[in-house]
């Protein structure tokens, strides 16, 4: 992935809110979750949760797919692999299959 797509995914976890969402993606497991379920958990507005689902759909972080009359939000695990980081992952860094974990390590590791 080259640079550009890197610092676009990156900026869009930048903002608390997709952070939020991102986190309560990843927590919901590779089912993902419906936008009511996301705005019942955190709280956002629809409207606000509808921008912010976008802006990280269009990156490649989430995917949405329409179950019915209701939108399901799923997270791109494999997305954080293609972001270029896999050469920073050494002894002690997780496994692909600890999303979770990969989002903690991911942003402790660039915050230092």
């Amino acid at each position: 992935m080259d640079h550009e797509k890197v610092a676009a995914s990156l900026a869009e976890l930048g903002n608390s809110h997709r952070l939020s969402v991102f986190r309560f993606l990843v927590k919901a497991g590779h089912d993902g979750a419906s936008v009511g379920d996301i705005q019942k958990g955190l709280g956002i507005p629809a409207s606000t949760l509808s921008h912010h689902l976008a802006r990280m759909a269009k990156v490649g972080l989430i995917r949405q797919e329409k179950h019915s009359r209701t939108i399901v939000c799923i997270p791109e695990y494999g997305h954080l692999e293609n972001l270029g980081y896999t050469d920073l992952m050494v002894d002690g860094a997780p496994l692909p299959h600890q999303p979770d974990t990969i989002i903690r390590w991911l942003i402790d590791r660039l915050r230092s």
